[in-house]
């Protein structure tokens, strides 16, 4: 029998002690996905005869990769569809599309998509459970968990933290699903860029709860000092849409902006650096920064796995199984 669809559309779907269970439910399988060799990978056996369907109309190599590998370590059939490869490009619509697909009967439906809503749209039109695996500029709620457990895993905790986010917040989904995220488990955040690639009232959407713990900056200086975690986002320049140039160009920007050895020495000392990925090297983080010791990024990598299999395990089984 299909379980209750859980669908994972956003981060404000989610209250703190529902967050908390996933991430301690990724702890789980931490150790069998951060360690090296075939004999250290367990399969588990909870998805075994379910479906995942990866319905991907933007290219991602982490995401979906990750999705996947999640699927098949939970012995469940996954099947990756592109939007080049959908009827999308034949004229049908993302909810016919949608639709047809739910009439397989897949457990899950995982989506990603240039336009913000579309993920929910789907969670409306479908029996199966669906979770976002970022929607245009909205939200990408998959990341913010797994950045979250990266955080908890390197710093214990997230309450009480210093938290900067630096660079293209206009363009991005993991911005916004990170400051729902992490002002939910207690952290102090600031949004640290250009005041044009800062949406007006990006602190206050989570209402009064991000009004409170969130703060904007416009010098790296101000938001890299004293941080505890330093969050890097490239420059989206492919959801400019037409739209002028919001900094004169990336040279002005790397020297404002880029995260380098010096500027990070504002930080405390044990600040650890992330990512979400893809890095341009040179632009916003500096190569010794990137292979510096202080740098988390691909552990964040690692993580995605293993939060997105207790995703999955949410959406297709109702709940986060128990220990």
């Amino acid at each position: 029998m299909r379980g209750v669809p859980r669908h994972l559309v956003s981060i404000a779907d989610l209250d703190a002690a529902e967050i908390i269970a996933i991430l301690d439910h990724g702890d789980r399988y931490w150790p069998s996905i951060s360690s090296a060799g075939a004999e250290a990978i367990q399969k588990q056996t909870s998805l075994r005869g379910r479906t995942v369907i990866n319905l991907f109309f933007e290219n991602s190599t982490r995401t979906r990769t990750s999705f996947e590998l999640a699927a098949k370590r939970l012995s469940a059939d996954a099947i990756n569809i592109s939007g080049s490869a959908s009827s999308t490009t034949k004229g049908e619509t993302l909810v016919d599309t949608a639709r047809n697909l739910d009439s397989m009967h897949p457990d899950a439906i995982v989506v990603r998509h240039a336009y913000g809503g579309a993920a929910a749209v789907i969670a409306k039109s479908v029996k199966a459970a669906v979770i976002n695996a970022g929607d245009g500029q909205h939200e990408h709620p998959t990341q913010a968990l797994l950045d979250a457990a990266t955080i908890r895993r390197h710093k214990g905790k997230i309450d009480g933290l210093e938290v900067v986010i630096v660079g293209d917040l206009a363009h991005s989904r993991v911005a916004r699903s990170n400051i729902l995220c992490l002002a939910k488990l207690g952290a102090r955040i600031r949004l640290c860029a250009p005041r044009t690639l800062v949406p007006r009232g990006i602190e206050e959407i989570g209402g009064e709860l991000t009004r409170e713990r969130v703060r904007v900056v416009h010098r790296l200086e101000d938001g890299l000092e004293n941080a505890d975690v330093i969050m890097m986002l490239r420059v989206q320049s492919e959801r400019f849409d037409g739209e002028a140039c919001r900094f004169p160009n990336t040279r002005e920007l790397s020297r404002t902006f880029g995260l380098s050895e010096r500027t990070l020495a504002y930080a405390k000392p044990d600040a650890i650096v992330m990512h979400p990925g893809p890095m341009n090297r040179g632009v916003e983080i500096s190569p010794q920064v990137a292979d510096g010791p202080r740098a988390v990024i691909l552990q964040q990598v690692s993580w995605g796995v293993a939060i997105r299999m207790a995703v999955l395990e949410r959406a297709v089984l109702g709940d986060v199984p128990p220990p």
